[in-house]
């Protein structure tokens, strides 16, 4: 009699390479079912957006395919995972259920299952497939979690991060897998109108292409060093790759280590900053919608002008470094980082509209938006948060685009006259 199968539950790690939780089922040579869940209102879930969410039907797309070559189908869920991952196991009799750990406020989804999981006599096991280094790895002399980046950063460059595990050969499925949705039942792309044709111009998801982009990138790190302008197409664009988990922080960290040379430091530094910001997550779990230092909270945000905010997002405030900015975060669902720093510090400190609403619009309409650096960023920028810049720090954009874009060339993508006229919620387009 075979024992009973293991089930290994994918979210925000959709690959087959450096899959912690995923390695270890297949080294224990039981049968396999693997699951993932689109748990949308969980306590401590948020829904991802609608840019997003068009990047994660593609994605889900890539890793079936990747499953199904090594003899096992990923079976689709809707629903909270509270209930979802005990009836799977019902369903399947599997008597161990693993995963990758997360960090952010859904956290407790996974404590209070591993807890009743375990009392009802079913293994449950997670593993650190996300970050660098765990929350509880990184700390202070005196014990506590770092709020300024670069001693974190100095403590970090220093930490023995794992080698990235192998992708499993082959799996054992079971003969008759368990009934799931399609992913055509859960409608995450754009109906009508379909605004998606930017991003599929511009992008192809899943682990395959991803691993790709991590080489190409690696070879032409050189070209790192010009990623301050934003028309020159010089940055990584793994981050909505690192986003979805088609590859790992740790297959990035060692691949680059690998390349050598002072531009791999700096990258390497941006990221830190994503581990940075998972740790800040981990602690202060309100980051999407709290300022983490509580002074702000007495600050008298504007009530948003509506048609200032629409202009803002349509890339239409005059200011053409922002403006392009809006525009190519439409089209493109990604906005270089040093353009997304002026857009948001022309809306918090020359608006004086909350953070917050930013923060939405963002989450949104990039296909990288993620809980951690996200807020965290938006928080940056508004001096409200972790390694704050001061609250009268700010990007002025016509200087930006002088030192930056100083022949206009990243100025000249599309004009104020094609720009897009988005709903104020993506989502609901």
């Amino acid at each position: 009699m075979s024992p009973p199968p293991t089930l290994v539950w994918f979210r925000d790690d959709l690959r087959v390479a450096d899959h912690p939780a995923l390695h270890h089922a297949a080294e224990s040579g039981r049968e396999v079912v693997a699951v993932y869940v689109l748990d949308e209102h969980g306590d401590g879930v948020r829904a991802p957006g609608a840019a997003a969410r068009w990047w994660l039907h593609h994605s889900l797309q890539a890793l079936t395919v990747e499953l199904a070559a090594r003899g096992v189908p990923l079976v689709l869920r809707r629903g909270p995972a509270a209930d979802e991952i005990p009836q799977l196991v019902a369903d399947t009799g599997a008597d161990t259920v693993l995963w990758n750990r997360r960090y952010g406020p859904a956290r407790a989804i996974d404590a209070a299952l591993k807890a009743g999981l375990r009392e009802a006599g079913v293994g449950a096991r997670s593993f650190a497939g996300d970050v660098l280094a765990e929350p509880q790895d990184v700390r202070t002399a005196s014990g506590t979690p770092y709020r300024v980046f670069t001693p974190f950063w100095n403590t970090l460059r220093g930490y023995p991060v794992a080698p990235p595990l192998p992708a499993p050969d082959a799996l054992r499925g079971l003969s008759q897998a368990p009934v799931g949705d399609t992913l055509d039942d859960w409608q995450l792309l754009p109906r009508d109108p379909d605004w998606a044709g930017g991003l599929r111009e511009t992008w192809t998801p899943g682990e395959a292409a991803a691993l790709a982009r991590l080489e190409e990138f690696a070879g032409e790190l050189d070209g790192y060093a010009d990623r301050d302008l934003p028309a020159v197409d010089a940055t990584s664009r793994l981050s909505p790759r690192l986003r979805w988990g088609e590859v790992s922080p740790r297959q990035v960290w060692h691949r680059i280590r690998a390349a050598g040379g002072p531009q791999a430091d700096a990258f390497l530094r941006e990221l830190g900053w994503r581990d940075f910001f998972r740790h800040t997550l981990f602690h202060e779990p309100h980051l999407a919608t709290r300022n983490l230092r509580s002074e702000f909270d007495r600050f008298p945000w504007a009530k948003p002008d509506q048609a200032e905010l629409r202009a803002w997002q349509r890339g239409r405030t005059g200011i053409p470094l922002v403006d392009a900015g809006m525009r190519e975060l439409w089209q493109t669902g990604i906005m270089h980082n040093r353009v997304r720093m002026s857009a948001a510090s022309l809306l918090i400190k020359n608006l004086l509209i909350d953070w917050r609403v930013g923060e939405q619009w963002f989450w949104d309409t990039l296909v990288d938006a993620d809980e951690a650096s996200n807020p965290g960023n938006w928080q940056w920028v508004a001096g409200s948060g972790q390694d704050a810049a001061p609250y009268f720090r700010i990007f002025n954009p016509e200087r930006q685009a002088a030192r930056f874009d100083p022949d206009g060339l990243y100025l000249a993508v599309g004009s104020p006259s094609s720009a897009p006229t988005p709903t104020p919620n993506r989502s609901s387009t």
